[in-house]
């Protein structure tokens, strides 16, 4: 009995460090985390799939790093290009991208930033599917080394 009293003593004097919610700042900082994350491994998710296709060279060109509400609009357009039927190998990097989109999104809403609803999907034909396939994984793979480079940028709206 002792124990018991003396096991639920000690968990309440350590309980109010433990179990207190987290604040805004913290929620800030740990999407933020998660974000930097998600970029990192949908760079290794490209790469590996780089190996796997024929060596092509592409320059792109990609919009930059404002802020959070441009970054949000970027990747939800570049989750629709991801969406092409002529994209299924990418199937991974666009549910990375989508996902990251959406973290974006309550980053920016948690920071009481202005976001716009998703872009919608252009509804163009590729004439050129592959040619496709290695623009939007060059794009996206570019994009997303630019937000890792400012990721200060995930400070302001």
């Amino acid at each position: 009995m002792h124990v018991l009293l003396a096991l639920l003593y000690v968990s309440l004097i350590a309980a109010p460090e433990c179990t207190s919610l987290p604040t805004k700042g913290d929620s800030i900082r740990s999407t933020t985390h998660n974000i930097l994350n998600i970029a990192k491994i949908t760079l290794i998710h490209i790469e590996k799939l780089r190996t796997t296709l024929p060596a092509q060279q592409i320059e792109v060109t990609t919009p930059s790093i404002e802020g959070l509400t441009g970054i949000s609009r970027d990747l939800g357009l570049l989750t629709n290009e991801l969406q092409s039927p002529f994209t299924e190998l990418l199937s991974q990097i666009q549910a990375d991208v989508s996902s990251l989109e959406g973290r974006m999104r309550f980053l920016a809403l948690t920071m009481d930033c202005l976001v716009q609803a998703r872009p919608r999907a252009e509804t163009g034909d590729n004439v050129f599917p592959h040619s496709g396939l290695y623009l939007t994984l060059t794009k996206v793979q570019r994009y997303l080394e630019n937000l890792l480079l400012n990721n200060d940028k995930l400070k302001v709206c």
